[in-house]
């Protein structure tokens, strides 16, 4: 199984040039994925650099026809024109999607630092080897403050939602909404968490729990040991990033998926965004 994950900037490159198409198009010459995780989606943002405001959770939809479109909007608020402005994450997934949830998350007050909502969106798949917990997100650049805040959420969500697939809910389909819908005790999270591989937030993260909760690994030392993760940012765009080319988006997969991860790579190639896709395979 194939997952990618992208922090797209609402399909602009280091061109300039805002184009989902040509996100997809190098989707797929890295590899033939299952699961597509993005962040950065946007739809009615005309302010955007190089954007028409063009409703991309659609554009996305209809670009893989074969995959379950799912959508985690993060900001939405009333356009000035009418209409709503959404900004946030997507899954698309060629495996059944048996149920999707979308967490937002904390958003402390932090005067005078700019930040906007943030969200986690969960989908359980059923992948080939069972109900399989796919989380994508986006946490918050400008304030430490709130991304500490949403990487603990991050964790108590993590925890949630093992001991909801530990546990048997009662109820059928009969009862509609009740219906108890599997959550997937092995987990990918995945995404833009906006800090270092150094940075406390991830070691916050990967803390072992003290309840039997299975703990949290990045799926690069996984494969790659202690050889320093591979740059996602910083590549090739250098008027929005100067400086050294670093790392800030990662896969991470609870202990019980770990023995399953086969591969995670960084396309080093891609100038479709200003980030570099992530593709994690599991077998």
């Amino acid at each position: 199984m194939k997952l990618m994950t992208w922090n797209i900037q609402w399909a602009r490159g280091a061109d300039g040039r805002v184009d989902p198409a040509r996100i997809v198009a190098e989707a797929r010459r890295i590899a033939d994925f299952d699961l597509l995780c993005l962040q950065e989606v946007s739809a009615g943002y005309p302010e955007l650099p190089g954007s028409d405001g063009a409703d991309q959770f659609a554009a996305f939809a209809a670009l893989l026809p074969g995959y379950a479109a799912v959508e985690g909007v993060a900001v939405d608020t009333l356009h000035p024109g009418g209409g709503r402005r959404r900004f946030g994450n997507m899954i698309l997934s060629r495996l059944p999607v048996l149920q999707v949830l979308r967490h937002h998350l904390p958003w402390p007050a932090d005067p005078g630092v700019r930040s906007m909502a943030r969200l986690a969106l969960e989908a359980t798949v059923d992948s080939p080897f069972g109900p399989l917990r796919v989380t994508t997100t986006h946490l918050e650049y400008f304030s430490a403050r709130q991304r500490l805040a949403q990487t603990l959420r991050l964790r108590e969500l993590h925890r949630e939602a093992v001991a909801q697939a530990r546990s048997a809910r009662p109820g059928s389909a009969a009862e509609g909404p009740f219906e108890p819908v599997p959550r997937g005790l092995p987990c990918v999270l995945a995404g833009d968490f906006n800090f270092r591989p150094d940075a406390p937030e991830r070691g916050r993260l990967l803390q072992p729990f003290d309840d039997g909760t299975p703990r949290l690994h990045d799926a690069w030392e996984l494969r790659h040991g202690d050889r320093a993760h591979a740059p996602t940012v910083g590549l090739h765009d250098k008027a929005q990033w100067p400086g050294e080319p670093f790392a800030c988006d990662f896969v991470f997969v609870s202990e019980d998926l770990a023995p399953r991860v086969r591969g995670l790579s960084v396309d080093d190639a891609s100038r479709a965004s200003d980030h570099q896709p992530l593709l994690l395979e599991l077998g």
